[in-house]
């Protein structure tokens, strides 16, 4: 099978599945995504949902989390994986969006991953379901599938998002990339699937018999 009839299955198997995948992460506005986004790295979204509901009921703006202030920040996400760095984090890229950026999270790449603890994956992630602007973040979920499914074979994520960009239109990576994570999630799981046993993978590589070994990001 070609890697274009591949793309095709994929788009047309996802928007059955998802016609309409929610943001996995819950939020109030642009910054309490952009805070979410930061605390999930090394979490799941299941537990960074459970800490921000408390949370964002006292600081779901810049200036209400400066004035929470770091050690209280910690207080709420201390269960966490790397919560005193991310409380820090969360602080200063608060502090600077005021300062800096008139209390408004910035709309450019160059800006968001200036902001302390924002990478380009949760650059993305703003730039696509805040501000619509179309941008294909890849976790490890994605990266993990695009493998699987022969769309890349890059050993790292940057190079998986560009490979994934010039394989499918760019009017569909905002939706397809939530589209990817939540079939990642619930059917070709690290554990659950190794290259042969989800649907997805046995449609797309049906003479596969060995496990197929994935490259860590």
């Amino acid at each position: 099978m070609k890697k274009s009839e591949r793309v095709e299955i994929i788009l047309k198997d996802l928007k059955r599945l998802y016609p309409s995948p929610p943001i996995p992460l819950n939020h109030k506005n642009a910054f309490t995504l952009l805070v979410a986004v930061v605390l999930s790295a090394q979490s799941t979204d299941k537990k960074v949902n459970e800490l921000t509901r408390d949370l964002f009921k006292v600081a779901d703006t810049p200036i209400k989390m400066v004035q929470l202030g770091i050690p209280r920040i910690y207080e709420y996400i201390k269960q966490l994986g790397l919560s005193n760095q991310k409380s820090k984090n969360i602080y200063n890229l608060s502090k600077l969006i005021i300062e800096k950026f008139q209390n408004q999270v910035p709309n450019t790449f160059e800006e968001l991953e200036s902001l302390p603890g924002v990478g380009h994956k949760t650059a993305s992630v703003v730039m696509s379901q805040v501000f619509d602007i179309p941008s294909f973040p890849v976790d490890t979920h994605i990266h993990r599938l695009s493998q699987r499914w022969g769309l890349t074979n890059g050993d790292n994520v940057k190079q998986t998002e560009k490979d994934l960009k010039k394989l499918f239109p760019i009017s569909e990576w905002n939706t397809l990339h939530l589209q990817i994570i939540f079939y990642g999630r619930e059917y070709c799981t690290a554990r659950g699937c190794d290259g042969t046993k989800c649907l997805m993978c046995k449609t797309l590589y049906p003479e596969r018999k060995k496990k197929f070994i994935c490259k860590k990001p």
